[in-house]
């Protein structure tokens, strides 16, 4: 029986990717303002795509509901983040970016454009395309309209 190789197992190499790669600008919103990454997800999803609910988060990030929960409060804390009652559902809450939150969002978006160009700049123009394609296939990446 052939021998498992874990450098070779795609959970185990995509894990270690991440890992390597977020390291450097997880950094950067830990130093700045205090976040951990899945504040930062968060503050991501509220910039890019506007008011929302911790559900909806929780639908396109992956992230178990109480991570977003302890996430929202810690942003709200630091007056990131507001919520306030939808006028549809009752029981749910609509987050929104406040202007310091918009603030922070703003400048890590540049950041993480940067370390991203920096992680990329390893690749030539096709590999990239390959690279994000198979990524996205394999995260079954979905949009929201713009």
């Amino acid at each position: 029986m052939a021998e498992f190789d874990l450098r070779n197992f795609l959970p185990y190499l995509l894990n270690q990717a991440a890992e390597e790669t977020s390291l450097g600008f997880s950094q950067v919103y830990k130093d700045r303002y205090g976040m951990l990454r899945t504040e930062w997800r968060v503050l991501f999803h509220l910039g890019r795509y506007g008011d929302m609910t911790a559900s909806r988060i929780g639908l396109l990030s992956k992230m178990h509901k109480t991570k977003i929960s302890r996430a929202v409060q810690a942003l709200e804390g630091k007056r990131f983040v507001a919520g306030r009652e939808s006028a549809e559902d009752r029981r749910a809450e609509i987050l929104t970016l406040l202007p310091q939150g918009r603030r922070a969002y703003d400048d890590l978006v540049r950041v993480a454009e940067q370390h991203n160009a920096e992680l990329m700049r390893h690749f030539s123009t096709g590999e990239r395309a390959v690279l994000i394609d198979c990524l996205q296939r394999l995260a079954a990446f979905e949009e929201l309209p713009d």
